[in-house]
């Protein structure tokens, strides 16, 4: 496909969470002058201080937008709403919405991102493998057992390093424009599966158990995670993981041509690094 902004500067918003430091690190790898969207950058972005905006988005022709803590979280909307309406303004010309499978308040954002009058692409990404390496989860993992109150719904989990891939793609090329792409692992695993797939690999025993909500709550609050934090995950797990989601999608087939990596892949590489090591 034909490479259109190649020249222009790229703001990557969350630019060093899970997915934003992958575009980033892909954009600069082609040539493309990215600017970090975070409220630690050389010019900060924080999506709670408007103020910030105007500097951060001062000469960018395109965003990959990615909203944190999560699209679900109340103000999303809002927020998203301002920072369209300030994007627009300031002569962006793309926007790529990192967005959720089955979240409504995520797709109350995508409708806004349409009506934008920008160049838009969503994508809209499953539960990522990098949540179990890359996150608190890891701690349980190494420990030997991970709870969550979720039960033996499947999940098609798919790799932080694909959606930075579709992302890339859709900052970069042409043939993007209007897309929304369901970004997915090849299959669906349960989480004790996966745990099971984690065990085989490592070598390690790691088992699985589902928690009541209140008791993972009540877990995550003693471990120091905010209120409203533990408030957004016990949410995303007892809303989204309802059977809504459980089949893969073939967003990474469409914008890219090849398949998604594997879950086992991951592991694989994930343990090599020493990630779950006790």
């Amino acid at each position: 496909m034909t490479n259109t902004t190649h020249h222009a500067l790229t703001l990557v918003l969350n630019g060093t969470g899970k997915t934003g430091r992958r575009v980033a690190e892909r954009l600069t790898g082609r040539g493309v002058p990215v600017r970090v969207g975070s409220r630690s950058a050389e010019v900060p972005f924080d999506w709670t201080d408007e103020t910030t905006w105007t500097a951060a988005l001062d000469g960018v022709r395109a965003v990959y937008l990615a909203y944190a803590p999560d699209l679900a979280v109340p103000g999303a909307p809002e927020a998203v709403g301002a920072f369209c309406e300030a994007a627009a303004g300031a002569g962006v010309r793309r926007i790529v919405l990192l967005s959720g499978r089955g979240e409504k308040e995520a797709e109350e954002c995508e409708d806004i991102v349409r009506a934008s009058g920008v160049d838009w692409t969503v994508v809209r990404a499953a539960w990522f493998f990098q949540n179990f390496d890359e996150t608190e989860f890891s701690e349980y993992i190494r420990a030997g057992h991970l709870a969550l109150p979720v039960g033996e719904v499947p999940e098609p989990f798919v790799d932080a390093d694909d959606i930075a891939d579709v992302a890339v793609a859709a900052l970069t090329e042409d043939g993007h424009t209007g897309e929304v792409y369901e970004l997915t692992g090849p299959r669906a695993l349960t989480f004790a599966e996966a745990m099971g797939e984690i065990s085989e690999l490592t070598g390690r025993e790691v088992g699985f158990s589902t928690l009541t909500p209140e008791d993972f709550a009540a877990e995550l609050t003693g471990a120091g995670v905010p209120d409203e934090v533990a408030g957004l995950m016990n949410y995303l797990f007892t809303t989204l993981f309802d059977g809504r989601n459980a089949s893969p999608a073939d967003g990474v087939r469409r914008a890219l041509g090849r398949e998604p990596r594997d879950f086992r892949d991951f592991v694989r590489e994930a343990a090599a690094t020493g990630a779950w090591a006790a």
